[in-house]
């Protein structure tokens, strides 16, 4: 664990706790920094929000603005949260701000409150064109939700995660997604399911918010190689998304009709969908302990973080694409936490035919034994492992050619962790 993880865990109650009147007390204290961000726009939905977010920030980098950022979780180093201008927050202008935080006295936040205020601290304190905020869990309570007057709202994919808090009926999970659109601030939405739209429609009914939605006021496609953008007026033929698998284009999708509020040049929006870069998404590894360890054999080793249904969907999409294109032997080294869908994830994998390999990690893994059960249950072939060390290496020997390290943020966040060739900068 990082040194600030461990300075927040040890000073704030570690759990999770919907609500927005601690957050709006501590706002209040700090001089309401939230409203001092430059135009706001907010980010919710299940999946796909931190690849959507990508593509904003190197759509509107390519246009010459300076971008802030707010997403979660970090993968190596809490400082991955905060990017301020383009770069991520310095461990001493964290630490001074933390030590402001800890300083009020009289009300108990929650870590991710205590981080979202510390964002809005440093995003209020350094210039900047833009701020995009990513929801942390649900919408309508979430610590960010305090932001009252964003410049827009974007609603990415929604679909079951989080159903302890969220509940396991897409249209509660849906309510509370759609519960950060405002009066004023144009909602941007993926294509959702019917039973989602509605909800979300119905909550910007309420709220006379307008909606531009995929599917019915713009689309995107791959097309001869690239992808092709569609709205009411007009038509963009672009380069790949920089980001790898199918469900990339869908993303990248909303995020030029993002980048077309803005009024972003079609080149900024060509060069951000081509160069946008987020780590633990389909991300490539040949650098550190475990890329070396593929590379000498000769093999492909891939870092995926999805750890629901809808993402292990967008694996299989992905890895039917590349098998189709180049196939090779596939392995699967999966890690997930004790708390996700392990049977809706190996479901929506069960058509890969690669073998599994399941690993723990530090905090609240599933045990890799009962997690290979479930594993075989799906018609997967898996068996459990002590380390991704000894899977990879059992992997390879068996002679694939093709390796995924999938299942969980955290697991990514570990591997990538291993060497600082792989931090995310």
């Amino acid at each position: 664990m990082d040194p600030v993880s461990a300075r927040l865990l040890a000073r704030h109650p570690q759990k999770i706790d919907l609500s927005l009147d601690r957050m709006r007390t501590l706002c209040a204290v700090l001089g309401q920094p939230q409203m001092q961000l430059p135009p706001v726009i907010h980010v919710a939905g299940t999946n796909g929000k931190g690849s959507t977010i990508a593509f904003i920030r190197a759509m509107a980098e390519a246009a010459g603005l300076k971008v802030h950022t707010y997403t979660s979780p970090h993968l190596v180093r809490f400082n991955e949260r905060i990017r301020l201008a383009g770069e991520l927050i310095s461990d001493d202008r964290l630490s001074a701000i933390l030590d402001r935080i800890e300083a009020v006295r009289g009300v108990e936040t929650t870590v991710f409150e205590s981080t979202t205020a510390a964002a809005f601290v440093a995003m209020a304190e350094v210039p900047a064109d833009l701020a995009i905020i990513e929801v942390g869990l649900g919408g309508a309570l979430d610590a960010t939700n305090v932001i009252e007057r964003p410049l827009l709202s974007v609603i990415a994919p929604v679909d079951y995660d989080h159903a302890e808090f969220l509940g396991t009926a897409i249209e509660g999970i849906a309510g509370e997604k759609a519960g950060i659109l405002k009066a004023g601030a144009r909602g941007i939405v993926a294509r959702q399911t019917e039973a989602a739209m509605a909800v979300i429609e119905a909550r910007a009914a309420s709220v006379l918010t307008p909606l531009t939605v995929m599917g019915t006021d713009f689309d995107a496609w791959a097309e001869r190689g690239g992808m092709a953008f569609q709205d009411q007026e007009r038509f963009l033929d672009l380069p790949a998304p920089g980001l790898r698998g199918p469900h990339q284009i869908a993303n990248a999708g909303l995020a030029v009709a993002v980048a077309l509020e803005l009024d972003l040049p079609e080149a900024a929006i060509a060069a951000g969908i081509a160069g946008a870069s987020w780590p633990a998404r389909m991300q490539r590894l040949s650098a550190g302990p475990y890329g070396e360890m593929a590379r000498t054999a000769e093999a492909e080793l891939w870092l995926d973080g999805g750890h629901n249904p809808h993402a292990g969907r967008a694996l299989a999409e992905a890895l039917a694409e590349r098998q189709a294109k180049a196939p090779r032997p596939l392995a699967l080294i999966v890690g997930m936490l004790a708390n996700k869908d392990h049977a809706g994830f190996f479901e929506a994998l069960k058509g890969s035919e690669g073998h599994v390999f399941t690993v723990g990690f530090d905090g609240a893994a599933a045990d890799p034994a009962a997690l290979a059960a479930v594993a075989r249950g799906h018609g997967l072939g898996a068996q459990s492992s002590s380390s991704v060390e000894a899977a990879l290496s059992r992997a390879l020997r068996l002679g694939a050619g093709r390796v995924v390290i999938c299942g969980s943020l955290y697991l990514a966040g570990e591997v990538l962790g291993a060497s600082p060739e792989t931090w995310p900068v």
